[in-house]
């Protein structure tokens, strides 16, 4: 049986769980791919801490880029992270013509075209699977199972801090900086959490699905992203009251040669799929024009769920260079894709909770600077709870255009009868 070598670059929380899963399932991969998949080199800043997991010492190294030119690395395993030393130790990998498996979504959202264009000059193998969901096989299903869909929309909820974030601030009635305390003490968010909840995390992400579903290539600069720092917990609970719930999404549909594509909170109906995606679990609906609605479900991080896919992709790589088939499934579509809209030109349902002066006449003002928008009014309910003579105003939309929006929240702020920023959220679903 032939041996397969593997140089692992990152020897983290998801490089320990490759290591596991080798270790634990090695065999069991033998017999299916009829190749032995042997790690050569695990190369990492920090070879002395423990990770849980018996590594013999002489495949320690600190030099990845050894890793990378040994002729005994057949596979190059990248789990660096970031956007600095993974880039260049990738670029040259492709360029020995090394097949590469990589989880990094901010290398990829961010210099996609450098990197999927180099694996494509030096017809070299690159599988990135786990850098969206984790252990959910999204980016399996648009490479190969829904191909031959025309993909209608994507909503996905991908960042397990926020999901966990939002489901504390419901269910145990917490404010989002008390919410984020309990994230961090129970190992979900960082130390320096704004990459999560700030939404960046997942506008990577979204990048690399909307770039698989519209054919082309879609950078993470072109996403507009929102995250949920300033949601209340009052408009978490007005959400319920009217029957949605509150998550962070990536949205994405197409239209002909429209894609829009953004994330940012949105009100999502409690009977859709994705409003009874809790804690930190990730679920991803993808509507095809033939395969109808699919979910996926699970986890979205996490040592052992990432480090599964990874070795999907692994298994992928080794069946390639077995039967002399490397770029079977290019890294993305062919074609150029449409342009992504600008979110000026995006078109949405709305939430606003205004804090307007208790006085006669002042919906009317408020309703004449919607409609001076082409912004129609769907409902309106005042809630409970005077503040210095104001009180909370939630308005529900139809469909509006995002310019249109946009100019209402301005003329609405310089009113002298609103008493609060106003909040304003999308209802998608």
């Amino acid at each position: 049986m032939r041996d397969i070598g593997l140089g692992l670059l990152g020897f983290g929380t998801v490089g320990a769980g490759v290591v596991e899963g080798l270790q634990r399932n090695g065999e069991l991969l033998s017999a299916r791919l009829g190749a032995r998949p042997v790690l050569r080199a695990v190369a990492d800043l920090d070879i002395a801490s423990d990770r849980g997991v018996a590594v013999d010492t002489g495949l320690l190294t600190r030099d990845a880029a050894a890793v990378v030119a040994d002729p005994a690395v057949d596979v190059v395993i990248e789990l660096i992270g970031g956007t600095g030393t993974a880039r260049a130790l990738i670029v040259d990998a492709l360029r020995r013509g090394k097949p590469v498996v990589t989880a990094n979504k901010a290398l990829l959202a961010e210099h996609a075209e450098e990197i999927f264009g180099l694996a494509a000059e030096t017809g070299t193998d690159l599988y990135y699977g786990a850098s969206v969901g984790g252990g959910i096989p999204i980016i399996r299903a648009l490479r190969e199972g829904l191909v031959a869909n025309r993909v209608d929309q994507v909503l996905a909820i991908l960042n397990g801090t926020c999901n966990f974030i939002l489901t504390e601030m419901e269910s145990s009635g917490l404010s989002f900086d008390e919410a984020l305390a309990e994230a961090t003490a129970r190992g979900y968010a960082e130390a320096e959490p704004s990459l999560d909840v700030d939404g960046h995390d997942t506008a990577h992400k979204a990048a690399l699905l909307a770039s698989l579903a519209c054919g082309g290539l879609v950078g993470s600069r072109a996403v507009p992203v929102e995250g949920i720092r300033r949601l209340a917990l009052a408009d978490i609970r007005n959400a319920l009251d009217l029957g949605y719930r509150i998550k962070l999404l990536a949205v994405i549909k197409t239209a002909g040669d429209r894609l829009d594509v953004r994330v940012h909170p949105t009100l999502v109906p409690l009977d859709h799929v994705l409003a009874s995606v809790n804690g930190v679990y990730n679920g991803v609906v993808v509507e095809g024009d033939l395969a109808g609605r699919t979910l996926f479900y699970g986890r979205g991080a996490g040592r052992n769920p990432t480090a599964s896919t990874v070795l999907g992709d692994v298994a992928d790589v080794i069946r390639n260079l077995l039967s002399g088939s490397v770029r079977r499934i290019p890294g993305l579509g062919a074609g150029a894709g449409p342009e992504p809209v600008s979110p000026a030109d995006s078109r949405s349902r709305y939430y606003f909770r205004l804090m307007l002066a208790d006085r006669p006449g002042v919906l009317a003002t408020i309703a004449a600077a919607f409609g001076n928008r082409e912004i129609s009014i769907a409902s309106a309910l005042q809630k409970g709870g005077h503040e210095e003579g104001y009180v909370p105003v939630v308005f529900v939309t139809h469909e509006a255009v995002g310019r249109n929006v946009a100019q209402a929240l301005a003329e609405i702020r310089g009113l002298d009868v609103v008493g609060a920023e106003p909040v304003a959220i999308r209802i998608e679903g």
